[in-house]
């Protein structure tokens, strides 16, 4: 997402020399925004503690956003030099908001996604196993799995709906703010009211799902499964990275399942506990031992 929002790459072996002490300055924002961005502010609920800087909250965001605006006024700077056009003034908070939107929301959101998948996977090794043998029928043994295959990889884009329900990167959505006052079913919700949508406890209602709890990607055999999912949203407010982020976890899954045999690295199965934050991955890292498959394909090529 760094690549398509400025051109430059800051994570990875291939991370440009030049960039080094940036692409760290750029972590560690984005580690920290991360951290605040889930802590726990009872200001936010109760009027009455907006009084109080509970745990320094605040002051600590006004510094991380001094950061921030320093970090990205650096790049819109070294992109004048390049275009020779200097921005309106007006421009500087669009740029700003799109810039930070577009990596939180698509950067730790996939990974948490893939890291959920894999632990499935290897917990099922059956459906490991079929995935497997789904793309070694579609994708010809002397190249690697593309972009354009995905369509013709249903029960793979069955595996990844399955992890969207079970594990909804942010289980609570995006907040919104109610900006008048109305009635949901016989609800009153006052104007200024803080709207949360529970997407992890829909996804797992047994009144709108068999058994909710299990791994199963066949139930998304059905188009009418998937419409029922709110891991990105729905209307005019849903995530419009949706799509994009599909494909990107499908494609990732499906070289990793592709080039390398998956194991786990005990006999125990996978402790699947959540952790917490706003985007919600697993507690405790993912452990799992692989091994290239034995085809010259794979072995000649970048993934290896």
């Amino acid at each position: 997402m760094m690549r398509i929002a400025s051109g430059k790459r800051y994570y990875g072996e291939d991370c440009d020399v030049s960039d080094v002490e940036e692409a760290k300055q750029f972590r560690d924002i984005a580690e920290e925004l991360l951290m605040l961005g889930g802590a726990n502010n009872p200001g936010e609920f109760l009027t009455l503690f907006r009084l109080i800087d509970f745990d320094g909250l605040e002051k600590r965001l006004k510094r991380l956003g001094q950061r921030i605006d320093a970090f990205l006024q650096g790049l819109i700077d070294e992109h004048r030099k390049h275009e020779g056009r200097i921005p309106k003034v007006d421009e500087y908070p669009i740029v700003e908001h799109s810039f930070w939107t577009m990596l939180l929301a698509g950067t730790n959101t996939l990974v948490v996604t893939l890291e959920w998948s894999m632990s499935n996977l290897l917990n099922h090794p059956e459906i490991l196993k079929k995935t497997k043998v789904e793309i070694d029928t579609h994708i010809e043994q002397n190249r690697l799995v593309e972009e354009a295959d995905i369509s013709n990889l249903p029960y793979l884009q069955s595996i990844v709906y399955k992890t969207l329900r079970l594990h909804p990167a942010a289980p609570l959505l995006v907040p919104h703010l109610s900006s008048e006052d109305f009635i949901v079913r016989q609800y009153n919700v006052p104007q200024n009211t803080i709207l949360l949508m529970n997407a992890w406890a829909i996804h797992r209602d047994p009144k709108l799902w068999s058994d909710p709890t299990q791994f199963k990607p066949e139930r998304f055999k059905k188009g009418s499964e998937v419409n029922k999912l709110l891991s990105f949203g729905l209307g005019r407010r849903a995530c419009p990275g949706a799509n994009l982020a599909q494909r990107t976890v499908s494609l990732t899954l499906a070289l990793l399942i592709q080039c390398f045999e998956w194991k786990q690295t005990s006999k125990e199965e996978i402790d699947m506990t959540e952790g917490k934050w706003v985007v919600v991955g697993r507690k405790l890292p993912l452990e799992a031992m692989c091994q290239v498959w034995q085809s010259p394909t794979i072995k000649n090529s970048s993934l290896i």
